[in-house]
């Protein structure tokens, strides 16, 4: 891929951003601004390069119809206050706009172009609508590597029509999952979790190989331990599971892989109760297990101790209730401590381990944390991101 780093000639091109600003919003705020913080690196450098910026973005699910409420107007205003600069929201109709009219005077900089999915032809990767966008700058830049799973007319149709370049942020995205997955420093432990395990199992599959330990945590966690004979009450789990887990026991003994999964756990009568430790056969019918129990904490905790690479894709458990955050807040102290040590290289993904991060403030410690979700998940499992084929 070419970096927008690696163009010696940008002085007063137009650049036009691909970004993911996608964040949540509650009644018109922003509650939680970490993909915007992490694309400003990119910013910074296009202004410094003396380019003039087109930002290209999407809120939510508006499939073709202007909404109201999924205006990028919030977004444009944070970012006006994190760059300390003027920056306008063009909420003209972008089929309509021509690249004269985008800047109104020279010393404007910065201007964003309303919600592309107020658009159908962005989600439908149309091949006309594509070429007017890449007819409004003199160069593509796509820093939204938690869009490139999807083959969309401002992520994938554009780059046939317009010099391309991948941004500072999609490639720290990539070089992370590079050395998570192909330049890797053994032993090498993923730590999965999440509801489904359905979801995962391709990813676990991919990583089984490459990996030396796969600690499975969460509700995934519970059909495991259905799997093996435990009771797990009336705990969170999928149906018609048994054979995936088979699967993954069989393939991690060919390639010499270890499963783990909990010990112990923490129980509750429902999820705002409070917590109980209980042995694997003493979960009662009435009970939900809602995070690890003491012994599964050490165990994987001395499994990080030995490892030199990890990937953590998931909370331990119901960490919303701070009754049942132990085993994750453990967890991430544990890596925390060997990162501030030099001692591994830790990335985090998946939007409750990163909302998990970002409730303590540990997301600065550590290696990388991605804020992707389905992207991410896709690239672990070896697909060929659509985003990620366009650039080459």
């Amino acid at each position: 891929m070419r970096n927008i780093k690696d163009e010696t000639n940008l002085n007063q091109k137009k650049v036009l951003l691909r970004l993911d600003l996608n964040v949540p919003l509650n009644n018109g705020k922003i509650t939680d601004t970490t993909r915007i913080d992490k694309i400003l690196p990119t910013i910074n450098f296009l202004l410094k390069s003396n380019t003039k910026v087109i930002i290209l973005s999407h809120v939510g699910r508006p499939k073709g119809k202007v909404v109201n409420e999924l205006s990028l107007k919030p977004i444009c205003e944070s970012l006006k206050n994190k760059l300390n600069q003027d920056i306008r929201l063009i909420s003209k109709n972008i089929k309509k706009i021509k690249s004269t009219d985008l800047f109104d005077a020279n010393n404007e900089k910065i201007v964003i172009l309303e919600n592309l999915r107020f658009y159908e032809e962005e989600e439908k990767n149309d091949n006309v609508f594509a070429r007017h966008l890449a007819s409004l700058a003199d160069i593509y830049v796509n820093d939204a590597f938690s869009c490139s799973h999807r083959a969309h007319a401002s992520i994938f149709e554009i780059t046939k029509f317009i010099p391309s370049y991948a941004g500072l942020q999609l490639n720290l995205e990539i070089d992370a999952l590079s050395k998570i997955t192909s330049e890797i420093k053994k032993p090498i432990t993923c730590i999965i979790g999440g509801s489904k395990i359905s979801t995962k199992i391709n990813v676990i599959k991919n990583l089984i190989p490459k990996f030396d330990n796969i600690i499975i945590v969460g509700g995934m966690a519970n059909n495991v331990l259905k799997f093996k004979g435990h009771n797990i009450g009336k705990s969170i789990q999928e149906d018609n599971c048994d054979k995936i887990i088979e699967e993954i026991f069989s393939l991690s003994i060919k390639k010499n892989c270890k499963i783990i999964y909990p010990e112990d756990v923490t129980v509750g009568k429902d999820l705002n109760g409070s917590a109980q430790i209980k042995e694997l056969n003493d979960v009662s019918e009435n009970e939900l297990i809602l995070d690890i129990g003491p012994k599964s904490i050490k165990n994987i905790n001395n499994i990080i101790e030995e490892s030199n690479t990890i990937l953590w894709n998931g909370p331990a458990g119901y960490f919303e209730n701070p009754s049942f955050a132990k085993g994750s807040l453990e967890i991430m102290k544990k890596i925390v401590e060997k990162n501030k040590a030099n001692t591994i290289y830790s990335v985090a993904g998946g939007g409750d381990t990163v909302a998990l991060l970002n409730s303590v403030g540990a997301v600065n410690n550590f290696d990388f944390v991605s804020t992707a979700g389905g992207a991410f998940l896709e690239y672990l499992e070896g697909k060929e991101l659509p985003g990620i084929k366009a650039l080459n």
